[in-house]
């Protein structure tokens, strides 16, 4: 098996409603994403999925965060945006962009500051 990863990152606001202190205050961070996915097979070049392809769609995802209020953009999902619901969020997303690839998305994390870094994977 083979992993392949990259990463990508946006500056997004959001608040955490339920929290109980400063963080239910709306504030903001420099998030980075970092996104593995899996494979068994390589093409004949011996790549499991061009990184430049991967980052892309990862790119794609992630334009939807940058410079928002995450509240606002997935208010209509009725997710509260921590670290945790944005990495289930941003994997659910790459494994529908990557739909057809023969391969899998195995792990999503999300950093909201350095060192502090949620993921989801199933």
């Amino acid at each position: 098996m083979y992993d392949i990863t990259t990463e990508t990152q946006f500056s997004a606001a959001h608040r955490l409603k339920h929290y109980q202190g400063p963080c239910e205050n709306l504030h903001g961070h420099n998030w980075l994403v970092r996104a593995t996915v899996t494979c068994s097979e390589l093409d004949k070049c011996g790549i499991g999925i061009d990184f430049k392809v991967l980052k892309e769609k990862l790119r794609e995802i992630v334009a939807d965060f940058d410079h928002k209020d995450l509240n606002a953009v997935l208010e209509h999902e009725d997710l509260n945006p921590s670290s945790e619901n944005m990495a289930r969020h941003i994997f659910h997303r790459l494994r529908r962009s990557l739909d057809g690839w023969n391969g899998a998305v195995n792990r999503v994390e999300v950093f909201e500051t350095p060192g502090n870094c949620a993921a989801y994977y199933e």
